[in-house]
């Protein structure tokens, strides 16, 4: 199963359906792409509760003042079946920069834009504006 195409489901159904939160189980990848999508602005806040065994996640989704989810879009792009790796220049941009791409590189997981700027490549994970 795939974890991660499974969270960024869960918020695309979640920012669709108006909900202001959203519980899933935690991990480390999970909590890097929930902080890179807090610091670019898609969602408000996270936390991170421990559990028993593995803890949870509750992520605060953002709206504008009418009401429109911010998160108009999140796509998966590399999945277990075809991993998709890119070079730094051949990072794409993301609606023309309004959008972000989310990579993850040998330094971590990091956005698109940061990855060109420190020449990192690296799997392309996902796609989100």
């Amino acid at each position: 199963m795939d974890v991660i195409g499974d969270f960024l489901t869960r918020i695309r159904n979640a920012s669709l359906a108006r909900h202001e939160k959203l519980d899933v189980p935690s991990s480390k990848m999970k909590v890097g792409i929930a902080t890179l999508l807090q610091e670019t602005g898609f969602i408000r806040s996270f936390k991170v509760a421990r559990a028993e065994k593995q803890g949870f996640m509750r992520l605060y989704l953002r709206y504008s003042e009418e009401g429109n989810a911010v998160i108009s879009n999140i796509e998966r792009v590399s999945r277990p079946g075809r991993r998709i790796y890119v070079r730094s220049t051949e990072i794409p941009k993301v609606r023309s920069g309004f959008g972000v791409s989310l990579v993850s590189t040998s330094q971590g997981l990091v956005t698109g834009e940061e990855a060109t700027k420190r020449k990192l490549g690296g799997e392309l994970i996902c796609n989100v504006w």
